[in-house]
């Protein structure tokens, strides 16, 4: 659909999610079990063309593109537990790039495309800490090494920060550190659940979920705040459940989901948190996925 949610648009007759554009915005990868169970799939941008990438008896699913659009990640659960996998962008040469018995994901790709963070218990703890690796599984590195949970990490715009979310302080908060893992630093402080960080486009803002207003245990808001953690503010303001995040390309505004009137719907609201509005005319019970056109005109479009 376009920004302002017209021209909503039916792609795909099945079922499918986690949609993500291809870096031209010609290409929409994604994941379904209308085979039976999960695996990746792409289309064109119209929906035309849906061909399968994947196929086995196993969960693939999550695909994120390259930056170049060269190339997809993935996890999959084809060796019994979660592993992230590689492949060219036609479904081609995949590879196991975790390969340990251990669970591995989130992941997220450097802005150069040449890295990949995770999280992993790859070194037999019972918690996830956050990884990095070349594209081609080497040189795996270990970031944070704190006893308890460390993950879902995500590149900031240069390349040059890695936001994520621990458990550290005995409640999940946003932390950033530098892409070699030094310098970590606490950005929210507060006893409330704080996950879901995602950079804007520069680099100057990052947007989160939380509870921390106890509108009803569970219940999450969108908040925003600068890179370093200043100016923590509530862009959504209403007691729903509000999540899955996604800012348009020029930074200006961010798309979510949010469970109003006891159904899932899709809203939009600037950055500064003015001008909220909702997309969808009808409501659903499951969650939308959401992931913006890369291209910002007046023309742009959404996909959920």
């Amino acid at each position: 659909m376009n920004v302002d949610g017209s021209k909503q648009q039916r792609l795909t007759n099945i079922d499918g999610w986690c949609p993500m554009w291809s870096p031209d915005g010609k290409k929409i990868v994604f994941h379904s079990d209308r085979d039976e169970n999960l695996e990746i799939y792409v289309m064109n941008s119209d929906g035309t063309e849906q061909k399968r990438l994947t196929s086995n008896p196993d969960t693939d699913y999550g695909p994120l593109w390259s930056p170049d659009g060269r190339k997809i990640a993935f996890q999959s659960k084809r060796n019994g537990n979660r592993d992230i996998y590689i492949m060219n962008a036609d479904g081609s040469e995949q590879r196991n790039i975790t390969n340990n018995p251990e669970e591995n994901g989130p992941f997220s790709w450097s802005p150069d495309g040449k890295k990949i963070a995770f999280d992993s218990a790859g070194d037999g703890d019972a918690h996830s800490e956050i990884y990095v690796m070349n594209t081609d599984g080497s040189e795996k590195k270990r970031l944070t090494n704190i006893y308890y949970y460390d993950g879902e990490p995500s590149w900031s715009p240069d390349g040059e920060k890695i936001v994520f979310v621990s458990h550290r302080d005995r409640n999940p908060e946003i932390y950033v550190m530098n892409a070699d893992g030094t310098e970590q630093k606490r950005l929210t402080n507060n006893p409330a659940l704080d996950s879901g960080p995602s950079w804007s486009p520069d680099g100057e803002k990052i947007v989160f979920e939380s509870d921390r207003d106890g509108d009803r245990y569970g219940t999450k808001e969108i908040y925003i705040m600068n890179a370093d953690g200043s100016e923590q503010n509530n862009l959504t303001n209403n007691p729903s459940n509000d999540t899955c995040v996604s800012w348009s390309p020029d930074g200006k505004k961010i798309v979510f989901a949010s469970f109003r009137g006891w159904n899932w719907g899709i809203y939009v609201v600037n950055a500064n948190g003015s001008g909220q509005k909702r997309l969808t005319k009808c409501g659903g019970s499951e969650r939308p996925n959401l992931c913006w056109s890369p291209f910002l005109t007046s023309e742009s479009e959404t996909k959920e």
